[in-house]
């Protein structure tokens, strides 16, 4: 099973979703409270340049698909991915990195960089095979700019960033060093109004 950049599909077929509207009387001042085994982290959302995107992750934040996902690939200095619900089954340690949510969402490539804290879909080599799983950039990556759709970025947690970006890791099933030694676990993504986080 190849495995690229970050993320591969499994070999199941795939649906597209081609055009995700937002929730009719969908706020776009929400945001996400990702709270994981390492702290919480507090993420905006950009719709205005990834409106699609950020639609797909919220429903899929609210039917509680990535409650109990893991960060299963992490770099230091480069990103944190997750999302990917074969992670929530520890014995299926050799598909993470494949799972999605039976579906792909258009890639929504925009001119945002790719800073530290910014919040972007993980995807294969085609542009539009992104799902559900997703990474936040631990470092400057301007190699992914224009070529992997970010959709928001961190408003707080920056120190549980950090933590998880320190966790140690081993090499993975591709050799790269970026398999956790331990598991750290997405126990919930909540989306709430802005207004409501302090």
């Amino acid at each position: 099973m190849k495995r690229l950049l970050l993320f591969s599909i499994s070999a199941c077929a795939v649906l597209s979703l081609q055009a995700a509207e937002p929730a009719a009387g969908s706020d776009p001042k929400e945001v996400a409270i990702m709270k994981t085994s390492a702290g919480e982290m507090v993420v905006e959302f950009w719709p205005d340049v990834a409106p699609n995107t950020v639609a797909n992750f919220k429903k899929l934040a609210r039917e509680g698909f990535y409650d109990g996902t893991t960060f299963h690939r992490i770099i230091k200095g480069f990103m944190i991915q997750g999302g990917d619900p074969n992670t929530k089954d520890p014995a299926k340690s050799a598909l993470y990195g494949t799972g999605n949510p039976g579906y792909t969402v258009r890639a929504e490539f925009n001119e945002r960089k790719h800073v530290r804290g910014v919040l972007s879909m993980a995807r294969s080599a085609d542009p539009n095979s992104a799902g559900s799983q997703f990474f936040i950039c631990h470092g400057p990556a301007p190699f992914l700019d224009g070529k992997y759709t970010g959709f928001g970025r961190l408003l707080k947690g920056d120190d549980v960033l950090d933590a998880i970006a320190n966790t140690p890791v081993t090499a993975s099933r591709s050799g790269e060093q970026s398999q956790p030694t331990r598991r750290v676990v997405v126990e919930s993504i909540k989306i709430v109004p802005a207004d409501q986080v302090k």
